[in-house]
């Protein structure tokens, strides 16, 4: 391959030293400074490319090449490109300009010159890098507890970019992952937003998000009882963690509650109480709350008793097993009674 390249630019030399024969020498005649010659120039997309070719005073005719195309020939353009002009500083340079630089501007540019001894040849191979760009990401989801979920996120650009993803919870940790990030059994830790991210370098990183919705059944937290002197108010409170946000019920023993005559039902989000406005004798006792969403049930009891009976503060949580508390939850929640 190197020896197949070494004979095509042979070849291209032959053909243009015998083009510059033609080339007229109106242009001031100076010779090319090899020492200053670049092998590479990197230019960034967008950017202005000086590509730099200095002469002395021995030359008899100068041209640019771009491939095997001439741009100038001397101070003649033979390009049709508006983005490339000459950079003639006084009589020492003899620089290529092009403006807004783009990939198919990229491969080798030659500043090529006849002299009364012999040609020389200054090449330049311009290199055209692309910012990382994400052209698509996963839309945002939701998803059941225990799902796998694969998420999507892909970029191009020069060079070809790396690409990172990390879930923005506190410690935002990179994840293991590139153009698709696997996530197998997905628990409700990992709800949240995911971030790609697509660099290479070239300039700052292309940033996208994902959102992860992750639903799971209800679970009730440390219930508390209620320590409750007769004539006052009780308050029962009951808090559950469920994605979708989980409906409460109240039931005393086997009936359901609902706000009546001293009775006052809230429920703010994910925490229903239960408030007895005047607490008698009659009133002590069990309560039993339960937490529901589509996908499952939990009660929880939880009881309002009299000052000084020694009952411990803490109620207890538990998967409810009665079987008319799951269908009467189970019915409400179908007819919303």
């Amino acid at each position: 391959m190197q020896a197949r390249r070494k004979s095509c630019w042979r070849q291209l030399q032959a053909s243009f030293f015998r083009l510059l024969c033609l080339i007229p020498t109106g242009f001031p005649v100076r010779s090319v400074d090899m020492q200053r010659a670049t092998d590479n120039i990197t230019i960034r997309q967008g950017d202005t490319a000086i590509i730099r070719c200095y002469v002395d005073d021995k030359v008899s005719r100068v041209a640019w090449l771009n491939r095997s195309n001439i741009i100038f020939a001397g101070q003649d353009k033979w390009s049709l490109d508006p983005r490339v002009d000459l950079v003639t500083k006084g009589q020492l340079e003899y620089s290529l300009r092009i403006q807004k630089v783009d990939v198919y501007d990229e491969g080798s540019y030659t500043c090529s010159i006849q002299t009364k001894q012999q040609p020389k040849t200054s090449q330049v191979y311009l290199i055209v890098q692309v910012p990382a760009s994400i052209y698509k990401v996963s839309e945002d989801i939701t998803v059941n507890e225990g799902s796998n979920v694969t998420l999507s996120c892909l970029a191009n650009g020069r060079p070809d970019p790396a690409i990172t993803w990390r879930l923005l919870n506190p410690s935002a940790e990179p994840l293991d992952g590139e153009e698709y990030l696997d996530i197998m059994g997905i628990m409700r830790n990992q709800a949240g937003r995911y971030e790609c991210k697509a660099s290479n370098d070239v300039a700052t990183p292309d940033v996208k998000y994902v959102n992860v919705v992750v639903n799971y059944p209800p679970t009730i937290k440390e219930p508390k009882n209620s320590e409750t002197p007769v004539g006052r108010m009780g308050t029962l409170q009951c808090d559950a963690t469920a994605v979708p946000t989980p409906e409460f019920e109240w039931y005393r023993d086997e009936k359901r509650l609902s706000n009546a005559q001293g009775i006052n039902i809230q429920i703010h989000g994910s925490t229903t109480l239960l408030m007895i406005a005047n607490v008698t004798e009659e009133d002590y006792g069990n309560y039993t709350c339960v937490a529901s969403n589509r996908l499952g049930i939990q009660n929880a009891s939880l009881f309002l008793y009299r000052p000084g009976t020694g009952r411990d503060t803490n109620g207890s949580a538990c998967v409810s097993q009665s079987l008319w508390l799951l269908l009467a939850s189970f019915a409400c929640l179908v007819f919303k009674c």
